[in-house]
């Protein structure tokens, strides 16, 4: 309960939880505080202990990370500073181990509609003051409401958007369109101090929402967290282009047209061969619903596949795959397949599998795998952990490449809880029981299935 649901480690000295625990047993006496704190520190220590002997088993692993302050301006993890943050990594994994760097795509998304953005900002600014007015003043909201029924319309509040989410200007956007003849009509009959759009900005408005569409649906599919996402940035990327590009042919109005030509550009630079990312392309060509139609041209598909092929056969030479025997059914020919004589064949049949070229196998390994059919809607990892004894050593490359995530929002995610964590009640909390308390509520087991799973 203090882990999962944020309670305060106080909540035992609460009347109300007292009177609560008496009810249900009245035999039973919760914890002390201290007691809570200790218990704490313990499943901590013993979660700790757990993940380590996981994560030791794995091939390969990924780090992402971000910042956090508390409401007392303690750091728990660096500096509140992208640079800092940057620079950590950078030294340690990076520069130190020697570790790839890959963007966030979210973020970079994130970049590309803000710059965007800002050829429509008069009419974004008009929305806005529309939309604080509806937030602010209780007679607007009011008179909103009861538009929206008259007009037989879905009540939807207008929503406000936040400086560092483009989407949250998505949402506004479409929430206001959505609403677009109640507002016209509610701002009109209350004669609001906020100045009007005109027919044309509204067209851009429901232009823009279709626009960015595109830019929503994707940074929701990166977003999360139990399926795989940097195989898909190159198809992502590559259909984003295309999308705005089409968008360009439907659109009227010059503001939406801005936003069009800023997005376009934007992506030419940011995306520029994004393709020929060696993390980006292997993982790509590793999924099984893309493999070579990831790649825009031939060629970068075949440089791809060949440094896949090179990567198997380094894994075959030093992790030896156990071989079948050449001559099928010796293994059990007759009472004398265990004797001297036939011993001298047997030597002669592993010395032809030891002197197999390990490249020419991963280069068959690898055609085969491309000429396997492109699954539909199976998940990749079920995939190869059905065609693992198929393809041993793609598996195993699989398994260290598609381990990438495309962006860092999972552990944005994360971080945004510790607001619930550090809340008035909490606001003494040492960065180490933070750091237990965060640890535990990622990794706990939310129900008793996961529970059994977990070794």
């Amino acid at each position: 309960m203090i882990a999962t649901d944020f309670q305060p480690f106080s909540i035992v000295e609460d009347t109300g939880f007292k009177k609560y625990s008496q009810a249900l047993n009245p035999s039973y006496i919760p914890p002390s505080r201290k007691a809570l704190a200790q218990k704490v520190t313990d499943m901590y220590d013993m979660e700790t202990a757990s993940l380590k002997r996981r994560v030791s088993k794995v091939p390969a692993v990924c780090l992402t990370t971000d910042c956090w302050t508390s409401r007392t301006t303690a750091s728990y993890i660096e500096r509140h500073t992208a640079d800092n943050l940057a620079q950590q990594l950078l030294s340690v994994a990076i520069k130190t181990i020697g570790w790839m760097h890959l963007p966030c795509l979210a973020h970079t998304i994130n970049l590309v509609v803000r710059d965007a953005l800002q050829a429509s900002k008069p009419i974004i600014d008009k929305v806005k003051e529309a939309v604080e007015y509806f937030h602010r003043s209780t007679v607007g909201a009011q008179k909103l409401k009861e538009t929206q029924l008259q007009m037989k319309m879905e009540e939807l509040r207008p929503k406000q958007d936040c400086p560092t989410r483009w989407n949250s200007t998505y949402y506004m956007l479409k929430s206001f369109i959505a609403s677009k003849n109640a507002i016209i009509s509610t701002l009109a009959v209350t004669n609001a101090p906020v100045r009007h759009l005109s027919q044309e900005e509204w067209t851009t408005v429901q232009e823009m929402c279709t626009i960015l569409q595109p830019f929503e649906e994707v940074t929701v599919e990166l977003s999360a967290e139990s399926y795989l996402t940097v195989s898909k940035v190159i198809v992502l990327a590559r259909g984003l282009q295309r999308a705005t590009a089409d968008f360009r042919r439907n659109t009227t109005t010059a503001a939406a047209q801005g936003v069009i030509d800023s997005l376009c550009a934007s992506m030419s630079s940011r995306f520029h061969r994004i393709h020929a990312n060696h993390i980006l392309a292997e993982t790509a060509a590793l999924d099984p619903h893309f493999k070579r139609m990831a790649f825009p041209d031939g060629r970068t598909a075949d440089e791809t596949f060949k440094r896949l092929s090179t990567a198997a056969a380094r894994i075959s030479s030093c992790t030896p795959i156990q071989q079948q025997p050449a001559v099928e059914g010796l293994e059990g020919a007759g009472s004398g397949a265990g004797s001297i004589v036939w011993s001298y064949f047997h030597e002669e049949v592993a010395g032809t599998v030891e002197a197999r070229n390990p490249t020419a196998d991963a280069v068959m390994v690898v055609r085969a795998y491309l000429e396997e059919p492109l699954p539909t809607h199976e998940d990749p990892l079920k995939w190869w952990e059905s065609r693992a004894p198929v393809y041993p050593r793609l598996s195993k490359l699989m398994a260290k490449k598609l381990c990438v995530v495309a962006t860092s929002v999972p552990s944005e995610r994360i971080f945004s809880k510790t607001g619930q964590i550090i809340s008035e009640r909490r606001s003494r909390l040492k960065p180490k029981k933070v750091r237990a308390l965060v640890f535990l509520n990622a990794n706990l087991p939310k129900d008793k299935k996961e529970r059994q799973k977990k070794p």
